[in-house]
């Protein structure tokens, strides 16, 4: 497996160049949507939308293909998938436990802490380097961002009222064919 560390410091500078922050770099051996090969898979988003459109995708997939193709940095053939985090996105950097707090997550921790390696239930924020989850059944739960291991938002009613399109120009405007009324008459009288 490459070291993602080293590709994701390759290509947060290539997004950064696009105006968009990367959300994670991923390696999945098994290829992902059918495929046999590995995949390289880059979430990023705008900044400002948190999200990032398909023309965006195509944008940061050349840009980090022309830096991969001078450096090489992966020996292995490999497939790379450069896609939005969508809106059950991942969690994966402090901020994003702040910025969608009142959201519903799933969380599984890297070891388990308190008897406990999975947790689900709303984002209460963080504090410094400690992330608060509001669990249902146990309260307020805490731990160190550093016991992370993986996190994404549920997709939820909640979730989906406060997630903007990121563009809903004419989403409810019709468009009606003007009528010709010669030919409604002609029609008509017929």
């Amino acid at each position: 497996m490459p070291d993602l560390d080293k590709l994701a410091a390759l290509i947060a500078p290539e997004a950064k160049a696009l105006g968009f922050d990367v959300v994670r770099v991923a390696w999945f051996e098994n290829g992902a949507q059918g495929s046999d090969e590995p995949t390289l898979q880059v979430m990023a988003e705008r900044p400002d939308t948190r999200q990032l459109g398909i023309d965006d995708c195509a944008a940061l997939s050349h840009r980090i293909s022309d830096r991969f193709d001078e450096l090489d940095p992966i020996e292995e053939a490999y497939r790379l998938e450069v896609s939005s985090p969508g809106i059950d996105r991942p969690l994966t950097r402090l901020a994003d436990f702040a910025d969608w707090a009142g959201h519903e997550a799933k969380i599984e921790l890297a070891e388990p802490m308190d008897g406990r390696k999975n947790i689900r239930g709303d984002l209460a924020g963080v504090e410094g380097e400690t992330i608060l989850v509001d669990d249902r059944k146990a309260g307020r739960l805490t731990f160190p961002y550093s016991a992370l291991g993986h996190a994404k938002l549920l997709l939820t009613d909640r979730l989906i009222a406060s997630t903007a399109p990121i563009n809903s120009d004419g989403a409810d405007e019709v468009e009606a064919e003007p009528i010709n009324d010669e030919a409604q008459e002609d029609e008509d009288n017929g």
